[in-house]
């Protein structure tokens, strides 16, 4: 084969390989997100790829300093293994710092599931999550969306997962729940005292 034909080949495979390097180096990675509590520091990494609406909106939040300021003040412990669970935290008291609800994106939708250290939005009724959250402290299935179940089947919206500070999540489900609680469902769930969410920033 002609060695100019051969340069003129390997120029273009070298060209391409450079072209494909930057395109994956300019590829955007998933934010994370620092929670400091006075409890330690839990960091999220958001899945805006697959949530976008969700984690968007949380980072909203986040770059208005929303959260700082607030608090974890539920932990559910699962019957028979206090070790598992799930904390949750927002701004329940704090309707002022509120951007309107948003849409909700399920785990149907997203393919993303609650597994151990999944962060993922609390809610009432479809599209009306704002600010609340949770984070799981082991595997919650029954969390996900059931599609062909009957009732609310749509389940909640995770959006990103604990890469560092899954420590720190339990040991604040592990805290004292004696807490006056409004709604009697969550009676035996109120953290007392709540645990300061001192800061949130992208990390």
């Amino acid at each position: 084969m002609p060695r100019s034909l051969i340069s003129r080949r390997t120029l273009i495979a070298a060209a391409g390989a450079l072209a494909a390097t930057r395109a994956f180096a300019q590829a955007p990675a998933n934010p994370r997100v620092v929670i400091a509590t006075d409890h330690g520091e839990i960091t999220v990494e958001l899945a805006q790829d697959k949530a976008p609406i969700t984690a968007g909106n949380f980072l909203r939040y986040v770059d208005h300093h929303r959260f700082d300021g607030s608090t974890f003040y539920r932990a559910v412990r699962t019957p028979g293994d206090p070790t598992d669970g799930l904390i949750e935290g927002g701004l329940q008291n704090a309707p002022g710092k509120l951007f309107p609800p948003i849409a909700h994106e399920s785990t149907a939708q997203t393919g993303l599931h609650h597994i151990d250290g999944t962060i993922s939005m609390a809610r009432a009724a479809l599209g009306t999550a704002t600010a609340d959250f949770f984070i799981c402290a082991g595997a919650a299935a029954y969390l996900d969306a059931k599609p062909g179940a009957p009732g609310d089947n749509a389940g909640y919206a995770a959006f990103g997962q604990v890469v560092q500070g899954m420590d720190v999540v339990r040991a604040i489900l592990a805290l004292p729940t004696n807490g006056v609680a409004r709604n009697p469902v969550m009676q035996g769930q109120i953290l007392s005292p709540p645990v300061v969410i001192e800061r949130m920033r992208r990390g």
